[in-house]
């Protein structure tokens, strides 16, 4: 019996770059439930406190680097957000927004951390759940101070306008002040995340597709502009990580300071 030998296929055509896109930020469990975001939530809590409690440990008249690194880090929390939004009741309110912008800070920063390199909030579920916290802090908030009746009075009758205007215009305050804040606030943080993310992504992939798997010999002399592209993005994606974290905890800030008014 003779055996005759076949010669392999040929292979296939060069599928091409893939573009990253939304499944790149689906990442499977690594055990039972817990996806990589879940443990990058603890570990940012577990950073953000001791960060605190390392420059918080002895506390002196003369402050050291790291007291003055941490109340640096409070005092423009404590004057540039809660005392412009707030008002005369700030300080009770400080505590939590320092942690709230710590927090989400170190969470943004993931995204550009080696080995990390995932925004935590780029995930939708992670500042969906951030701003329903907050959304029920300041609806609290407001209900304490206010009442049912009047806490709905201050969020959705605004005061000197005609009762034929008041007609669809509380409805729309109702919807703006009370539905739908926490929607907006999370999107415009996962979209910043999500967006910066999937740029990174594109050019570092990209430049390491041109470099390595590329036929063209003029891609892979461009590669190095393209990974060049990918450095400058990391730092500009770094200042919008700051702003975001600043502009959520400032927003936050705005709400508790409305609710908290005597008028709307």
């Amino acid at each position: 019996m003779t055996i005759l030998a076949t010669a392999p296929p040929p292979p296939g055509p060069n599928p091409g770059f893939e573009s990253p896109g939304v499944a790149d930020f689906q990442l499977p469990p690594i055990f039972g439930p817990v996806t990589k975001p879940v443990l990058e939530l603890v570990l940012a809590a577990i950073i953000v406190y001791a960060f605190f409690a390392y420059t918080a440990r002895r506390p002196q008249l003369v402050p050291s680097k790291s007291q003055f690194l941490g109340e640096s880090l409070h005092g423009i929390v404590r004057n540039s957000i809660a005392r412009d939004n707030i008002g005369p009741e700030f300080l009770k309110y400080v505590p939590f927004l320092t942690t709230l912008f710590a927090f989400i800070l170190v969470n943004n920063l993931f995204g550009i951390v080696p080995f990390i390199q995932f925004p935590t909030f780029a995930h939708p579920g992670m500042p969906y759940a951030l701003a329903g916290i907050v959304w029920l802090m300041y609806n609290f908030i407001g209900l304490r101070k206010h009442g049912f009746v009047g806490y709905m009075r201050v969020s959705t009758w605004p005061p000197d306008v005609p009762w034929w205007v008041r007609i669809v215009l509380t409805p729309i305050e109702f919807l703006s002040n009370i539905l739908l804040r926490p929607v907006t606030l999370s999107l415009r943080l996962f979209g910043n995340m999500f967006a910066g993310h999937l740029l990174l992504l594109v050019f570092i992939l990209g430049g390491e597709y041109m470099l390595l798997h590329s036929q063209s010999v003029f891609l892979a002399v461009l590669s190095p502009a393209a990974f060049g592209l990918g450095i400058v993005f990391t730092f500009f994606e770094a200042f919008v990580q700051v702003v975001q974290a600043y502009i959520f905890t400032i927003l936050t800030a705005s709400y508790i300071g409305a609710v908290l008014a005597d008028d709307h």
